[in-house]
């Protein structure tokens, strides 16, 4: 069992200079996590995004983890995926002790 922390998703309301988009979930994020000294991944959720509205206003704390299910099947509640985002990677968002939490997967 292995969890390292990533980031701090932060979600915002208007585009931040430099953010690109991610077609795949419809919305906007900085390029790079490791621009902030304190690694927070800022996200800026377009209408119709795969994601659940509760991304929309509240943070959410990731982490690597080395497989999804052991940490997935200790949430208080799954809010998105598993999803697969490609052959070596997963991802998820569960409600722990009322903390959103990313799971991400990558073998």
């Amino acid at each position: 069992m292995s969890c390292e922390f990533i980031h701090v998703g932060i979600p915002i309301t208007h585009k931040k200079p430099g953010m690109v988009y991610n077609e795949w979930g419809n919305f906007w994020v900085n390029e790079s996590v490791d621009e902030y000294e304190y690694k927070i991944e800022y996200l800026k959720f377009e209408d119709g995004t795969r994601f659940p509205d509760i991304l929309n206003k509240q943070p959410h704390v990731a982490y690597a983890v080395d497989c999804i299910e052991t940490y997935s099947d200790k949430a208080d509640r799954i809010i998105f995926g598993p999803e697969r985002l490609d052959e070596n990677t997963r991802l998820a968002f569960v409600i722990v002790d009322d903390t959103i939490i990313e799971l991400f997967e990558q073998k």
